[in-house]
């Protein structure tokens, strides 16, 4: 069955039943394309969860090298029993020289011990361990691959979600503000994906490193792989969300809530709100600078924006009043 969706033009009279048809079409174009993504990232769930994991393996790898927790007394147990093999190593080596004093049958045995031997320091020699969140329950691998799955295939939806939502409801608006609107909504998906990376490379990572080494010699520190994830997605939907800073203003803007001018007269607000908001995020003072430059460099693009929106304004109404 073909599912085509009607564009419906602003001046276009239909009845309530045309426009719950058209909404009831774009729904389901909307659920398609995200069982879609969905059957993608389950295809791809090992390099998925990879991609998810991986902010958390160096920061764990650090602290298993470091000793701490479990795991990091079985690395420490594996180091040493590794400075063992090693040394009895050379000496089976030395024992295995013509000279060495050792009967034939001795070196014999040397020499068969001397491969399983080599072999046993290289699995030894293994990085630590602990790089992967750890599950507690029998079902908890499939239930916490099946979120994290339909959590990313929602985000990579979004752009045709977002789509649909705008082409339902741009009929109601007049060319006049279709004009206006279609560059920020446009700019909603690039500034979400924006925060997402942001959030992925900059502030999870920090946050791992807060939160891990936050009296660590207390506790012995096992990461849930279910919690790690929900904190990891919330971590960097946050940013998606906070990125979409500019939008809000420019929306502001445009129904005159609010001026340009305005604004950069209370510059010193956003800066003050910019460093809350880093601030309120885990991490120590240089990820707080990092976390606020973009942030701030935000709002700043948002008054440039604003003032160019604004003086368009006045030049369409200064040639309407000639």
């Amino acid at each position: 069955m073909a599912i085509a969706v009607k564009k419906l033009g602003h001046d276009e009279q239909v009845g309530l039943v045309a426009h719950l048809d058209e909404l009831r079409t774009r729904i389901i174009v909307s659920l398609l394309v995200v069982v879609a993504a969905f059957a993608v990232c389950l295809w791809q769930n090992h390099a998925l969860l990879h991609l998810v994991n991986k902010p958390l393996a160096s920061q764990t790898q650090k602290q298993v090298r470091a000793g701490h927790g479990p795991l990091g007394a079985t690395y420490v147990n594996q180091q040493n029993t590794r400075a063992v093999a090693v040394q009895l190593a050379h000496l089976v080596t030395v024992l295995e020289r013509p000279g060495s004093g050792a009967s034939a049958a001795t070196i014999v045995s040397l020499r068969a011990i001397s491969p399983p031997l080599r072999g046993a320091i290289t699995r030894l020699s293994a990085p630590p361990q602990g790089d992967k969140p750890v599950t507690l329950g029998i079902g908890e691998p499939f239930t916490t691959t099946i979120g994290i799955t339909l959590l990313l295939a929602l985000i990579l939806s979004l752009p045709v979600i977002l789509y649909q939502l705008y082409a339902f409801l741009v009929p109601a608006l007049n060319p006049e503000q279709q004009k206006i609107t279609r560059p920020m909504l446009l700019a909603v998906p690039g500034l979400f994906v924006a925060g997402i990376l942001f959030g992925y490379f900059v502030v999870l990572p920090a946050a791992i490193r807060f939160f891990e080494n936050f009296n660590s010699s207390q506790f012995n520190v096992l990461v849930q792989a279910s919690q790690y994830y929900h904190f990891a997605a919330m971590t960097v939907l946050a940013m998606g969300l906070l990125f979409q800073v500019p939008v809000a203003i420019l929306l502001a803007i445009r129904a005159e809530v609010v001026t340009a001018r305005q604004l950069r007269h209370n510059r010193r607000y956003a800066v003050l709100a910019c460093v809350a908001i880093a601030a309120l995020l885990p991490g120590d003072a240089i990820t707080m600078l990092l976390e606020t430059v973009p942030l701030y460099l935000l709002f700043e693009a948002s008054l440039i924006f604003a003032a160019i929106t604004e003086h368009r304004r006045a030049r369409a109404k200064a040639r309407s009043l000639r």
